[in-house]
């Protein structure tokens, strides 16, 4: 973890460094608990950060027992959130499809989702870029903090990280070197020159920051958010790696069950112990009696321990996790292959998923609809009122959280079609029996094609046909 600070910064006003130093309490403020939601994400989590300092022992505090439900929490979630593309009611729509493009803001946003969901918020800033118009990033609360204003209900001010430089005097550290800082007024360049941060000015005239969250699950008292990984999902993973690591333990202890002999001479003592490994593995183990006591040796080996109460233990703990992040048994490895899950019961099962998915599409189209609107302010270097109704009328598309089969879309595309008759030259239409925009482009340059064809053939025999005449 690293704390950020700016030192000096020449060229701001006492207002914008006392915002500045809000925002840099604010970022090392939450560095911490970021850095613990990434380790849990990871799944980078030893024994020592789940020991109760009873059963585990204190010299494996550093193995590490793999667990990605940290991952699956987070990534299944997300994959059912597909943004792909804005959608208008009417107009020309191609200005805004282009910064789509040149920003790649589909797959784009499909990374920002898992940071959202990781750390409960993340963060679009919007630039002028003589390329493309508007350069679209997102950033994460690992680079880049924010200010809300509850009366305005949006940001108030923030920053983020664009580059960072390499430290000379701590080996792969690298502290920030370029950072923006938003206002309502303006973006300000921070860059760091021998030691000093210079701030340059570019108004503003969206009379708003330039950045705009996407925020899961928020509430009056935690406006940006919270986390997937918050504290009772942590404690359930930790459970889990601590109940994995007993039974690893438990294991080993039951590939060599303890063996003991009793009534032997010192000799015969000595040569057991000289190797116990080959004394364990070995086919025969013979001992002459004890000329000492004149009794004969006595073999035996003690219970092997059960791995059944690990194994329990562990299928209620996965049964809680399930339930507490909305994904199915299946999904966090509880099997029961003495009675298979239906289909059904599996679609049943992912229906909490499912409403959460809708959630989170919901409150991310409204913010991927405020970066579109400002993204094309930008390009056109306009305030947000001059806009015109078709770029403002504009909203994000996504795809079906459930993800229904193509026999379930298809059928219900063939009957929608036999009611509205138009339906069926429709790009929808098309996706919903199955093809994607690939497939769609080349059906309809083919049907165009043979379209043209058709026209030439018959003007072909048109012209047949007057000759004949």
């Amino acid at each position: 973890m690293q704390i950020l600070n700016f030192g000096r910064v020449d060229g701001l006003t006492p207002e914008e460094l006392a915002q500045l130093q809000e925002l840099t309490n604010i970022y090392n403020t939450h560095q911490g608990n970021n850095v613990i939601k990434d380790k849990y994400y990871e799944g980078h989590i030893t024994l020592q950060d789940v020991s109760l300092g009873i059963a585990l022992p204190k010299g494996l505090s550093k193995l590490e027992v793999g667990c990605s439900w940290g991952q699956k929490a987070v990534d299944a979630l997300a994959a059912r959130s597909m943004f792909d593309g804005f959608v208008g009611s009417g107009g020309n729509l191609d200005s805004l499809a282009r910064l789509v493009k040149d920003n790649r803001l589909v797959a784009e946003y499909a990374k920002a989702c898992r940071d959202e969901l990781k750390y409960g918020c993340v963060f679009a800033t919007l630039s002028k870029d003589s390329d493309i118009g508007c350069r679209i990033r997102f950033n994460s609360p690992a680079t880049a903090a924010a200010c809300w204003n509850g009366e305005k209900g949006r940001i108030d001010y923030g920053f983020s990280i664009i580059d960072t430089a390499q430290d000379e005097s701590v080996a792969d550290v690298w502290n920030p070197s370029l950072v923006n800082f938003y206002t309502d007024d303006a973006t300000i360049v921070l860059s760091l020159e021998g030691g000093i941060w210079t701030a340059k000015r570019y108004p503003n005239r969206m009379k708003r920051p330039l950045m705009e969250p996407l925020i899961w699950n928020a509430t009056n008292n935690k406006p940006f958010g919270r986390s997937r990984l918050k504290r009772p999902i942590r404690a359930l993973i930790d459970d889990y790696v601590r109940t994995a690591a007993n039974a690893t333990i438990a294991l080993e202890f039951d590939t060599t069950p303890q063996k003991y002999i009793l009534g032997v001479t010192d000799e015969q003592y000595d040569a057991i112990t000289a190797d116990k490994f080959k004394q364990y593995v070995g086919a025969i183990i013979a001992a002459t009696s004890n000329p000492e006591t004149g009794e004969n040796p006595e073999f035996g080996q003690l219970a092997q321990g059960n791995l059944q109460p690990h194994v329990e233990k562990m299928r209620m703990t996965a049964t809680q996790f399930a339930a507490a992040t909305g994904l199915t048994v299946t999904d966090v490895g509880v099997v029961n292959d003495a009675n298979p899950t239906s289909s059904d019961a599996i679609l049943a099962q992912s229906q909490t998923l499912v409403l959460l998915a809708q959630q989170l599409n919901t409150g991310n189209g409204d913010a991927l609809r405020t970066i579109a609107c400002m993204a094309q302010a930008v390009a056109r270097g306009c305030e947000l009122s001059d806009l015109t109704e078709e770029e403002t009328g504009i909203m994000a598309h996504f795809r079906n959280p459930a993800m229904p089969s193509v026999a379930v879309t298809a059928d219900a595309a063939i009957k929608i079609a036999s009611a509205r008759q138009e339906f069926a030259g429709t790009d929808t239409f098309l996706e919903m029996i199955g093809f994607d925009q690939a497939d769609i482009r080349r059906i309809k340059a083919q049907e165009q094609r043979q379209r043209g064809q058709k026209l030439l053939m018959e003007m072909e025999d048109a012209d047949l046909n007057e000759n004949v005449e």
